[in-house]
């Protein structure tokens, strides 16, 4: 609740501090990258196993999500999106692991929507060339052209924030139930000659699992989900 932890000081430009929420990551990311490669070593294009064609499935899904939402030129998206995806919903599960989520770290959100942003600025240069991209910020009429820029400038911080949030949120409202179960077992079981007994959390059972599915699982793919969603969406409509 208190935000990340440092956990250690890199000496070099007057301190890097290295946080508990860029460790997870790191872990998450070599976790990734290990199962990418141990899942495409000996592909077959006859016979392929079981996991391989688990893993074609895969691929095709995610091809089809962002052909069907950006279109057949954008198809060359598709490993940014799946990227994306996945290391946001492997982020935000990571707190089943008693890790905190990096997810729930609005400088990490903030990296992420900064590059979609660049991506969506570049892309529209690249379709509408420097001028059209100038232009685009003066339409329909000139005089909202502000209006226009803070608008551009919103969405990353939108999306960083809705992300963000959702599961900061989830960790703050789990902890305070977490806190007040512990706080009503000792009330109730006050009576209890037995300290031992006394200092036992009964409550604690059964509603945390429950706020655990929620926040853990539904929320975590759901934001994954929309994340990519905006994405897509904004990256599209950046070349139209």
């Amino acid at each position: 609740m208190n935000g990340p932890k440092i956990l250690f000081t890199i000496p070099i430009f007057g301190g890097i501090n290295v946080t508990n929420s860029i460790v997870n990551m790191w872990i998450v990311m070599a976790a990734l990258v290990l199962a990418s490669i141990l899942l495409t070593r000996k592909l077959k294009v006859r016979n392929p196993s079981k996991r391989q064609l688990v893993l074609e499935k895969l691929i095709t899904m995610l091809n089809k999500l962002v052909t069907d939402n950006m279109g057949e030129k954008y198809k060359g998206f598709a490993p940014y999106i799946g990227t994306l995806f996945a290391v946001s919903i492997f982020g935000s599960l990571s707190s089943l692991t008693t890790m905190r989520p990096y997810t729930a770290d609005l400088s990490v959100i903030l990296a992420w929507t900064t590059l979609t942003f660049l991506m969506i600025q570049i892309n529209n240069i690249k379709n509408h060339g420097v001028l059209g991209w100038l232009k685009s910020f003066a339409q329909p009429v000139a005089f909202i052209t502000p209006l226009n820029i803070i608008s551009e400038i919103a969405n990353p911080i939108s999306m960083t924030f809705r992300h963000f949030g959702n599961i900061a949120a989830g960790i703050v409202i789990t902890s305070l139930v977490y806190g007040g179960l512990a706080a009503l077992s000792a009330a109730v079981l006050s009576w209890i000659p037995s300290e031992f007994l006394r200092t036992i959390p009964i409550l604690q059972a059964g509603i945390p699992a429950f706020l655990s599915v929620y926040f853990d699982l539904f929320t975590s793919f759901l934001q994954a989900y929309i994340l990519c969603m905006l994405t897509m969406v904004f990256i599209k409509s950046s070349g139209e």
